[in-house]
């Protein structure tokens, strides 16, 4: 059978999640309603990357195999029946054998910082308010240390259906994307859950004097959860690409 591949954007906030749950209202289900209403057939869609519940994507990318041929137009026609919060940039055929999951090469993350006195009500639900000062040096030091492998057992909640703990970071930095404004740059094959968030809410502390350098990168050898930060939000969070 054919298969098709979407790229996608959605704004987390309203969805429990990417993975479909019954009785809640998720990414994947949406999509699937979606693509069975244009196409006349249900459909069973493979994902790059399980966002959590409140998680944003600007870059998600899923695919599925289908029987009939696709409809002319298919992203403005799914997006014609989506929710305003749910967008399909990009749907178009895919190589044969294609899969977003086991296909992808590296995943990329965003984690949205808003480090300011005051709230902005425009970030409400964008990125995580932070009103306490922070050393960029510090922040950016704590940064490079995770590039690289590590065990990142302290960076994922200890009931975990991971198996294997230990995770390549290909790049990983802070970047200013406005006056009071930072987000992390985080690319990787895979993430085991809650991994970057643990790492930003590690990473806050640090760059707040809370906790030294030298302890973060002693996390990094397979550490217990508790030894690490605390989890940052899901609202700051954006799955941003998926390279093939």
């Amino acid at each position: 059978m054919p298969t098709a591949r979407l790229r996608i954007a959605y704004d987390g906030s309203r969805f429990a999640g990417w993975a479909d749950q019954p009785g809640q209202r998720t990414v994947q289900a949406e999509l699937e309603s979606g693509l069975e209403r244009i196409l006349g057939e249900r459909i069973d869609l493979t994902v790059a990357g399980r966002t959590d519940a409140g998680v944003h994507a600007t870059g998600q990318v899923a695919s599925f195999e289908y029987g009939r041929e696709l409809p002319d137009r298919p992203a403005e026609r799914l997006n014609a029946v989506l929710p305003r919060d749910l967008a399909v940039l990009e749907a178009a055929p895919a190589a044969d054998g294609f899969d977003a999951r086991r296909s992808a090469k590296a995943r990329v993350y965003r984690y949205r910082v808003l480090t300011s006195t005051v709230r902005d009500p425009l970030e409400e639900r964008r990125a995580l308010w932070w009103r306490y000062p922070v050393d960029r040096d510090l922040l950016d030091a704590a940064a490079a240390a995770v590039v690289g492998n590590h065990d990142f057992t302290a960076f994922t909640p200890t009931q975990t259906e991971h198996v294997l703990f230990e995770r390549t970071v290909d790049a990983c930095a802070w970047e200013a994307e406005r006056d009071g404004v930072l987000a992390l740059r985080i690319e990787a094959l895979s993430f085991m859950r809650n991994q970057v968030r643990v790492l930003v809410g590690t990473m806050l502390e640090v760059g707040g004097g809370r906790r030294s350098l030298e302890e973060l990168t002693a996390l990094l050898n397979g550490a217990p959860r508790d030894a690490a930060g605390e989890t940052a939000p899901p609202h700051g969070l954006y799955l941003t690409e998926v390279k093939y």
